[in-house]
């Protein structure tokens, strides 16, 4: 019975890892070095620096929840698809939405650019999402910020923070996932972050000042911060009406989510 319990448990995780990259995936890669998610160990050690920052509200102009500077406190276990009983307020965030303003449905994806499965998700369900119902008025939908696998995945918000001073935010954020390469492995180094926006006839010099400065880090730590608050312990996630979906679900998924808040 117990070896039951240990394979099903085994089982679960193993359609998690299938679904989303977590923070104890990330945490894991530093002794892991046969994850398909490793990368060399001076990468490792910078990027688990850097997640442990944001992780505990750290950073540059991180974010800390009113009455002081407490951690914030630990996420409830969600597993992948499983819908809590409790919906959430979570609001739309700063960057352009997509949508009718007053559609009755609101989606929010916390997503990292560098994460494989969030570019399964903008591959494979966004485009749907946006033909069934963001272009027909039922759902508006938005991006914020969950940067945390490393340096590249910080330069790379950042990046699209700048183009979206361009009103080249959803351009900039499709080509961020076309472009994905391995994480912290040079795909989104600042002179390819510059390159995509050459490429994007963006204006240049405005562009590259706004990369170069990290512009945007303070706003892009707010996010994370929030995410957690929220309950996000990986990428993607993604808040229908509030009520998350983790991990990137099939399209069905989704929809019974989008059609039952529609229903009410």
């Amino acid at each position: 019975m117990e070896e039951q319990k240990q394979n099903q448990h085994a089982d679960e995780h193993h359609a998690h890892s299938e679904s989303q990259v977590t923070v104890e995936h990330v945490d894991r890669m530093a002794v892991d070095k046969t994850s398909p998610f490793s990368v060399p160990m001076a990468i490792i050690i910078a990027g688990a620096l850097i997640g442990a920052a944001l992780y505990f509200g750290g950073g540059k102009g991180a974010s800390t929840p009113q009455g002081g500077g407490a951690s914030l406190p630990s996420p409830p276990s969600q597993e992948p698809g499983v819908f809590p009983t409790q919906q959430q307020a979570v609001d739309l965030g700063s960057l352009p939405v997509l949508g009718d303003q007053n559609a009755p449905v609101a989606i929010v994806e916390f997503a990292d650019f560098q994460c494989p499965f969030c570019g399964r998700f903008h591959q494979t369900i966004t485009s749907q999402l946006k033909k069934e119902y963001i272009d027909t008025g039922k759902v508006k939908f938005a991006y914020r910020d969950f940067a945390f696998l490393g340096q590249e995945s910080l330069w790379a918000a950042n990046a699209a923070r700048c183009a979206s001073e361009q009103g080249k935010f959803w351009q900039y954020h499709d080509t961020l996932f076309e472009k994905q390469s391995g994480e912290n492995q040079g795909a989104f180094s600042k002179d390819n972050l510059k390159r995509f926006a050459r490429e994007l006839a963006l204006d240049t010099a405005k562009f590259n000042a706004c990369v170069d400065s990290d512009k945007y880090e303070d706003a892009v730590n707010t996010d994370v911060n929030a995410g957690r608050q929220f309950g996000v312990q990986g990428t993607p996630a993604t808040f229908v009406n509030g009520i998350l979906i983790s991990g990137a679900q099939p399209y069905a998924v989704f929809k019974q989510a989008i059609e039952a808040e529609l229903a009410k």
